[in-house]
C-alpha cells in the first residue's frame, strides 16, 4: 500500500492528535473516526497482553452497559 502526503490546517492536526490512541498511526485515526471497516482477523490475538485484572474490569463494564441498555429498552417498551 502506498502513501500520500497531505497538508492540513493546524487546528485539524490538533483534533487528530487528540483523537489518536497510543501506538496508533494518523492513518488508523482517520479510518477509525470516519468509520472505515477493517478486516476482523487483523485484530485476532491483540488482547493477549491484557492483564487478568484489566480483563475483569472490562467484563464488569460490559455487564453494567448490558444491564443499562436492557433497562432502557424495557422502559421504552412500556
Amino acid at each position: 500500500m502506498g502513501t500520500k502526503t497531505i497538508s492540513i490546517m493546524d487546528d485539524a492536526y490538533e483534533i487528530l492528535l487528540r483523537k489518536k490512541h497510543n501506538g496508533e498511526s494518523f492513518s488508523e485515526v482517520i479510518r477509525r473516526i470516519t468509520g472505515v471497516k477493517r478486516e476482523l482477523m487483523k485484530f485476532a490475538g491483540t488482547w493477549n497482553d491484557i492483564s487478568n485484572k484489566d480483563a475483569e474490569k472490562m467484563k464488569e463494564q460490559i455487564l453494567i452497559l448490558r444491564k443499562k441498555s436492557t433497562s432502557e429498552l424495557l422502559k421504552k417498551l412500556k
